[in-house]
C-alpha cells in the first residue's frame, strides 16, 4: 500500500495538495516540500477531495473493530489492517476522482455525497 499512498497524494506531475492542514503548512514541512513537490493552492474550507482520506477512514474503522487496548495494540492493528486493505481500493478511488470533481463543480464548492 506504500505505492498507493504516494499515488493518491501526488499527481503525475509531482503536485500535491495539503488542504491547508496545519501540519502540512508548518515551516519545516514547507521547506521539505519546496524542493521536491509543487504544492497546489487549496482553499482551507474546500470539500475534501483527498482520496487518501478514504483510505485513512478504512484503516481507522478496521483498527477500531479490533478494539485496541493500548497504543502498542493500536500500532500493530493499524499495520496489520493496512496490509489487508484490498489492492484494488486505490484504483477504485482514483477512477472515482473525475466524478468527485464534477460533483463539487455542480455543487459550486459545497458539500457532496463524497
Amino acid at each position: 500500500m506504500k505505492t498507493c499512498s504516494k499515488a493518491l497524494w501526488t499527481s503525475d506531475w509531482g503536485d500535491a495538495s495539503s488542504a491547508n492542514d496545519p501540519k502540512h503548512t508548518a515551516k519545516v514541512t514547507k521547506e521539505l516540500l519546496r524542493d521536491s513537490v509543487n504544492v497546489l493552492e487549496w482553499p482551507s474550507q474546500s470539500p475534501d477531495l483527498s482520496l487518501m482520506e478514504h483510505l485513512w477512514r478504512d484503516l481507522k474503522m478496521a483498527a477500531h473493530r479490533r478494539s485496541p487496548s493500548n497504543p502498542m495494540d493500536l500500532e500493530r492493528f493499524c499495520k496489520e489492517e493496512w496490509e489487508k486493505l484490498p489492492r484494488n481500493r486505490c484504483t477504485t478511488l482514483v477512477e472515482s476522482h473525475p466524478r468527485r470533481l464534477e460533483a463539487v463543480v455542480a455543487a459550486k464548492g459545497a458539500s457532496t455525497k463524497y
